[in-house]
């Protein structure tokens, strides 16, 4: 480290325009594709089935590892949780994170040579799912301390002694937290204003974190900072792990939020507060990158999670939808309430299907799953969302009632409400669904821009163009015949997945569409070129239509597999065959939006808002809001606040 201390240029948070913001999130992600992926393969027209069927396995020693936790896990959850207690108090106990911590439940991906319990990316979803029915508030506690906590990010980028320093606390007494997010930068990191100051072997941390997830219980952090340049200094956002208790570390504030009730999430400010040199993950400039190379298998635990609502909606409704009688017959039998029975039994099937292939894929690390991990998490939290509100429906005003009123009136204490709250943030948590478009569709024509982006900048100069121009020739002379026809024209094809029920038509229509998507993603980067970019509405139709089609396709596969072994194959054939003809009724709307839609007078009515044009329209109404600023000042200096640090011993 450089002797000599180096000044930040402004206190205040950095100006950059929208182009440098979209080239420090360029920067951050993965350039390079080392290894076949089937979600990327599908955007470019290419339907390889071989990439996930016959549908990969765990081999037996970790399935009786992971089935042997999973045991004590549930004895655990249902003696020592009490979901209900935790929903009135807003707090976890400190007992059952206690009784947590002893169970290895914070070591579930931690290797067994630091002391954890070395469970499969299979089998940790499956514990976080579990875990999750019991509270959801539990289940991000324990997700957000290693998915993307302190063990993600040092099992692939800390070194030999920070894994032996850190490891071992994080398996069994330390809970960790992730710090990204700040009161005026949420998705766009190239504002990050929190800094990291070198001075001789230590760098000096000074900022505010906002919606730190663990961070009030939390002993240790990742927080990314802003390393200015210097001499000797590369500078960049960087990432660090700080012991929570350091001098000037203050949790100012322990944040309440519409659901997940328990979790501990806050405010955290840093008033130079001193990290050695030693607790920097990776390389100066690296943070961002390490933060998306976590998320890439870290974001699985969320629609694990979800799977897991899904399994008790459909539990809940059908046992209510059985009991409650209207005009004559049980409410299921009746077609408006039994459709929405149907999708919920539906999609729980086709979500665990695709959370357990990518899971097994991250597992075997043979595939590159930055997409199917991405595409799990957009789809799981959309998808558990409209399984929630349909229960609601299904339960009509006791789905609207309290738990605890149900009971004091003598009823089922049936928390569907609780369940509708706990999961609405799952649309927004680590990268909202708008987000998450974005980021999967930026993936999924990445071998145009690869081939061809250079055309459409308009920085580049008519050498560069003309280069462009010559290698996007041969590829798309090569890549356009392909997506004309394919197998899903034949039809033989796939008839091993044909057992009484047939979903071969299915996958027919898989391979015929991914093609179709394909050549409607070529027609609009024609169409639109360098504007791409700002059809966001375009995009988040393509990334849609690409999720239903992996869904359809894990779907079969795990049909397929269930039959084969001898589980319930039928009933799963049943359910895949009923999933695809649902999701194919929705891939053509979004086929049809994706040309015929109102986003060009949508945003048109929006400048008019900004505007002030119809602010006659909300005449009529009184504010509860009071007159607090939007965000919050986030200067830094010493705290003035008393410190919620909480941690738990």
């Amino acid at each position: 480290m450089s002797l000599m201390s180096a000044v930040p240029e402004s206190p205040s948070r950095p100006t950059v325009t929208e182009r440098e913001a979209r080239e420090v999130a360029e920067a951050a992600r993965e350039q390079d594709w080392r290894k076949p992926s089937f979600a990327k393969e599908l955007f470019l027209g290419r339907f390889r089935l071989d990439l996930i069927h016959p549908h990969p396995l765990p081999d037996d020693e970790h399935v009786q590892r992971g089935e042997e936790f999973l045991a004590k896990l549930r004895d655990f959850c249902e003696t020592k949780i009490d979901g209900a207690r935790i929903e009135r108090d807003a707090l976890i106990p400190d007992e059952v994170i206690t009784g947590l911590k002893e169970l290895g439940a914070f070591g579930m991906k931690i290797d067994t040579k630091y002391g954890g319990l070395g469970l499969t990316q299979v089998y940790y979803n499956k514990a976080l799912a579990l875990v999750g029915s019991a509270n959801p508030a539990i289940g991000a506690l324990l997700s957000a301390h290693q998915s993307i906590g302190v063990p993600q990010p040092l099992k692939i980028f800390g070194t030999k002694e920070q894994k032996e320093t850190f490891l071992p606390r994080c398996a069994r007494t330390d809970i960790s937290a992730f710090l990204l997010t700040e009161p005026d930068v949420g998705s766009d990191p190239a504002r990050l204003a929190t800094t990291a100051v070198p001075e001789g072997d230590d760098y000096v941390l000074d900022g505010v974190k906002l919606w730190t997830t663990n961070g009030v219980v939390a002993d240790l952090l990742v927080v990314m900072a802003r390393v200015p340049k210097s001499e000797g200094h590369r500078g960049g956002i960087t990432a660090f792990v700080v012991e929570a208790a350091s001098e000037g570390v203050t949790v100012e504030n322990r944040n309440a939020f519409m659901g997940l009730r328990g979790l501990e999430n806050g405010v955290t400010r840093f008033h130079r507060v001193r990290v050695p040199a030693s607790h920097r993950i990776g390389e100066e400039g690296q943070g961002l990158k390490i933060a998306l190379t976590t998320l890439n298998t870290g974001r699985l635990s969320l629609p694990a999670m979800c799977v897991g609502s899904g399994k008790w909606c459909l539990k809940i409704a059908r046992e209510w939808s059985a009991a409650r009688e209207q005009w004559g017959k049980p409410v299921a039998l009746h077609e408006a309430v039994g459709s929405k029975i149907a999708f919920i039994a539906a999609t729980t099937f086709a979500l665990e299907a695709v959370v357990d292939l990518s899971s097994q894929m991250a597992d075997e690390n043979r595939n590159d799953i930055r997409i199917e991990a991405a595409l799990a998490k957009l789809y799981g939290s959309e998808m558990a969302w409209l399984m929630a509100d349909e229960l609601v429906q299904i339960r009509g005003g006791r789905g609207f009632e309290t738990a605890a009123s149900l009971s004091a009136r003598g009823e089922r204490a049936v928390p569907a409400e609780q369940m509708l709250r706990d999961l609405r943030i799952n649309r927004i948590f680590e990268g909202s669904t708008e987000i998450m478009h974005l980021l999967i569709a930026r993936e999924a024509v990445d071998a145009h821009l690869s081939v061809a982006g250079d055309l459409i900048d308009p920085r580049k100069s008519l050498g560069d163009k003309a280069r462009a121009g010559a290698n996007a020739g041969v590829f798309y002379a090569r890549w356009l015949p392909k997506l004309v026809a394919g197998p899903g024209q034949l039809p033989g094809s796939y008839g091993e997945f044909k057992h009484g029920i047939d979903l071969s038509p299915h996958l027919r229509y898989v391979e015929r569409t991914s093609r179709k998507l394909a050549r409607s993603t070529f027609y609009a980067m024609s169409r639109w070129q360098g504007k791409m970019e700002t059809k966001q509405g375009f995009l988040g139709r393509i990334v849609d239509i690409g999720a239903e089609l992996f869904a359809m396709s894990a779907a079969c596969v795990r049909a397929e597999l269930l039959r084969g072994r001898g589980e319930n194959g039928r009933e799963a054939y049943q359910l895949a065959d009923v999933f695809c003809r649902q999701a194919r009724v929705r891939v053509e709307e979004l086929f049809g939006r994706l040309w015929n839609n109102t986003d060009d007078i949508d945003r048109k009515v929006v400048k008019g808002v900004l505007a002030g044009t119809y602010e006659w329209l909300e005449q009529g109404v009184i504010d509860p809001s009071d007159d607090g600023p939007w965000i919050a000042d986030a200067t830094p200096g010493p705290s003035r606040r008393d410190n919620a640090h909480r941690p738990i011993r």
